[in-house]
């Protein structure tokens, strides 16, 4: 199991289209993958429960992966959120 924090950049923060990508990257990996913010864990497979952390930018979250792909996971969100969801802001 690893787990990192980081900081959401994108202007709008986990709206429904960037909570939807990051679903979509977690999706792709048997690893399973949870959030946490303001001491509130969720499934990071699950689109409702992303959405319902409502984190904003500048918000840190916890990002946890614990399985075979762990490592490749958690590079892939990462990668995902640091670049703002691939918004322009």
């Amino acid at each position: 199991m690893i787990e990192e924090k980081i900081i959401i950049q994108n202007k709008l923060g986990l709206h429904a289209r960037a909570a939807n990508k990051l679903v979509d990257v977690s999706n792709q990996f048997a690893s399973e993958i949870s959030l946490t913010f303001n001491d509130k864990q969720v499934d990071g497979k699950s689109i409702m429960s992303v959405m319902l952390l409502a984190a904003a930018k500048g918000n840190q979250l916890f990002i946890t992966a614990s399985g075979s792909d762990e490592e490749i996971a958690m590079q892939a969100i990462k990668e995902l959120i640091n670049n703002r969801f691939g918004e322009d802001e």
